[in-house]
């Protein structure tokens, strides 16, 4: 343990401090012509390092565990521990209790701590490194309830204007009220929107009431970011923000939800592909072979690549072709998983 534990977390600072270098390389132009101040930049690295280790932590602990227990195995201290009678399953405690740690740690890290170092990452990167939004998405459409929609044709973030607005309350197949404007705008302090050059629409049976106004205050419950699509955000919000979140946008009708879901789900698979990739680690570098520990790395590279092919291709497949998140997150696990026991069950015997 004293072994895997060290190997891992020597792995996991060398790929930190090289990924940091990388960055700092790519973004040193836009720190320096932004004059950003020196703590602010730590501040941003101290955020990014631990987004990057979650990302790839399941890979490290893989590679980690074909490289030193390959150097067991080319040492021949494998052939003798099991010996001495001991059990394959004994000799695998070890690696299951500290796979099961190291898994854990990144399962709170991936749904709680991560996500609020993003959110800071995220707000240092469009202050300093990303150009200013100033227009929302183009022809948004949101659900504030059941019975009330909302449309805007674009908004303003610089002129905090928005153009071609309506409001509409249905009643299953009927349309009671409809309110247009030309322009709206966003009072953040009293949370409210002013509407101008207001028409009102009323429908009672056979009846329809029509009024002008010139301006119009109405408490609708949502703001001017609601109205731009940012994939970021997922990144940023906790476990039960992300739910509360998936759950909002859920009610207002917004499609292409199963980015969130991925984001979602993605957050425990990943520790469990952890441990799935460790158990696969010990079973093909336990065994003493020509190639030495260089074979047993080299096989860890390819088993690496290909499994986060399968995670790319599963992803793609859901945000773009609509397969279930769930199924979509978890299928590289499952096929690796059956490559685990199938392993697990060679070396037993």
């Amino acid at each position: 343990m004293k072994k895997f534990f060290g190997t891992f977390f020597y792995a996991i600072l060398i790929m930190a401090v090289i990924a940091g270098v990388i960055d700092y390389s790519e973004k040193v132009n836009l720190f320096v012509s932004k004059k950003v101040p020196f703590w602010e930049i730590v501040g941003y690295f101290k955020n990014f390092i631990p987004h990057i280790v979650a990302l790839l932590f399941a890979l490290f602990i893989f590679i980690a565990t074909i490289f030193f227990t390959s150097k067991l195995a080319y040492k021949s201290e494998i052939i003798a521990i099991l010996a001495t009678g001991a059990s394959f399953n004994r000799f695998l405690r070890p690696y299951i209790i500290g796979a099961t740690a190291v898994c854990s740690f990144f399962l709170l890290l991936n749904h709680w701590l991560v996500p609020i170092g993003n959110k800071q990452k995220l707000v240092f990167e469009k202050k300093y490194l990303f150009n200013e939004v100033l227009t929302s998405d183009r022809n948004v459409h949101l659900r504030l309830s059941k019975n009330l929609y909302v449309y805007v044709q674009s908004y303003d973030y610089t002129t905090n204007s928005g153009y071609r607005f309506s409001a509409e309350k249905i009643d299953s197949t009927s349309l009671l009220e409809k309110i247009t404007a030309d322009r709206i705008s966003y009072d953040s302090i009293k949370k409210e929107w002013k509407l101008y050059n207001v028409m009102i629409r009323k429908n009672e049976g056979l009846r329809e009431n029509i009024k002008l106004l010139p301006d119009l205050i109405v408490p609708y419950p949502f703001t001017p970011k609601d109205l731009r699509y940012d994939e970021d955000v997922k990144e940023t919000l906790t476990t039960p923000e992300l739910n509360k979140f998936i759950a909002q946008e859920k009610q207002r009708g917004r499609e292409s939800l199963n980015f969130y879901y991925v984001e979602k789900y993605r957050r425990t698979a990943q520790p469990a592909a952890g441990f799935i990739l460790c158990i696969i680690g010990v079973c093909i570098s336990c065994r003493k072979i020509r190639g030495g520990s260089g074979f047993h790395l080299a096989l860890g590279i390819l088993i690496s690549a290909v499994y986060m092919m399968l995670m790319q291709f599963s992803t793609t497949f859901s945000t773009k072709a609509d397969l279930n998140p769930l199924i979509a997150v978890w299928i590289p696990n499952f096929i690796f998983g059956i490559v685990a026991y199938v392993l697990y069950r060679k070396q037993v015997k």
